[in-house]
Order: structure tokens, then C-alpha cells, then sequence
């Protein structure tokens, strides 16, 4: 009898040994395993870093927008930017060689175009993001009479992928623009007005049809 008890309390004090090294095994394992994702974690956090470097690097050489190109002016009145127009999303002001500009390195955030009329200027940048989307830009000077500004305001308001606002740097009182198109107006009574919302709001020069015009930015 006390041999038999002997032999139950070694077998089982030879089981819990054994769980006591299964447990140290499994608790190595799980801080080897922890070990590594830390490095891996650290590994990617440094190469986003260093991503993210080279992309502000990038940005800084893409300040005067790759806007090498011209205008052509077509038979509709419809000026047609010939040439190269960048997409890249920069930090730093691009230098538009047109302007409101038709197209080139933007900012990664876009204007809100759904309808949105703008009472001040907007930057250049947030404004060829939503070109970009397929949205049609209005822009006047203090030139235009107000009469035209209300009338192309309350159009805009009602058409979705548009937008409108002040631009005293442009040369026309009244100019659209669309991404690679441009044209000015003599009114908002200019049926050339209708011809070019037609065209070009969502049309086929939009580079990211069906992209986003609310989410953005808005005065």
C-alpha cells in the first residue's frame, strides 16, 4: 500500500514538473514572439519615417506644379491647356503657370464643390483638387457686376460638383475652369455658361470621376 501511495505521489509530482516546463516553454515563446513584433513594429515605424521623409522631399520639388505647357484656344471659346499637368499632393504653394489654375500639383485636401459658393478667395491648391474630382470652378473679380455674381451664384448652388468664389488675380472678370479647360464669360446670361457646366462638371477630362466633392475643406 505505501508503495503504491509512493508511486501515485511521484507520477504525480512528475506531471506538475512537466506542466511547470510547458509553462516556462510557452511563456519563452510568448516573449519571443512579443520580441519580434516589437521589432518588426519598429522596423516599419522607421521605414514610414523615412517614407515620409522622402515624400516632403519629393513635395518641395513639386512646388512650381509641372505646368509646362500652353493654352490653345478652340472655336467654342474654350481655352485647352496643352501640356503636362501634375497630380502630385504637395505641402508647399505651387506656382501655377496659369491663373485660377486648371490643373497641377495640388494639395491633398480638396475644396468642398458641392454647390459651395465661397465669399473670399480660396487657395489655389485646395481649388485644383476638386478640378481633380470633376468639379467646374467659377471665379470673378471685383469687375463683375453683382447682378452676374448673384445670378452664377444661385447656379452654382444648385448644381452638385461645382463651386464658386473670388479671384482678383485672374485677368477676366467672369472665368470657368475645369481641370485642363478654361473659358471666360461675358455674363451669367452667356449661354456659353450652360455650354460649359454641361461639358465639364463630371466630364470627360476629369481625372478621378466620381471622386468626393464634400468631406473637404470649406470656409
Amino acid at each position: 500500500m505505501g508503495s503504491a501511495k509512493k508511486s501515485t505521489s511521484a507520477a504525480r509530482k512528475a506531471r506538475i514538473e512537466e506542466m511547470r516546463r510547458a509553462e516556462k516553454a510557452r511563456a519563452r515563446r510568448n516573449r519571443i514572439l512579443v520580441i519580434t513584433a516589437s521589432v518588426v513594429a519598429v522596423a516599419g515605424l522607421a521605414a514610414g519615417t523615412v517614407a515620409l521623409v522622402q515624400s516632403q522631399s519629393d513635395d518641395s520639388t513639386a512646388a512650381d506644379g509641372k505646368g509646362k505647357g500652353h493654352f490653345v484656344t478652340g472655336s467654342d471659346g474654350v481655352k485647352t491647356w496643352k501640356g503636362t499637368l501634375g497630380r502630385t499632393h504637395v505641402a508647399k504653394t505651387v506656382n501655377y503657370p496659369m491663373e485660377p489654375p486648371v490643373g497641377g500639383d495640388h494639395n491633398q485636401v480638396w475644396m468642398n464643390c458641392n454647390g459651395d459658393v465661397y465669399t473670399k478667395a480660396v487657395n489655389n491648391m485646395n481649388a485644383v483638387h476638386s478640378l481633380e474630382h470633376g468639379a467646374v470652378w467659377v471665379t470673378y473679380t471685383s469687375a463683375a457686376k453683382k447682378a452676374d455674381v448673384d445670378a452664377l451664384a444661385a447656379k452654382v448652388k444648385k448644381t452638385p460638383y461645382t463651386l464658386m468664389s473670388p479671384d482678383d488675380k485672374q485677368k477676366d472678370p467672369i472665368v470657368l475652369s475645369a481641370w485642363g479647360h478654361q473659358r471666360t464669360v461675358t455674363s451669367a446670361t452667356d449661354p456659353n455658361v450652360d455650354k460649359f457646366f454641361e461639358k465639364f462638371v463630371q466630364g470627360q477630362q476629369t481625372p478621378e470621376p466620381g471622386a468626393a466633392c464634400t468631406g473637404g475643406l470649406s470656409q
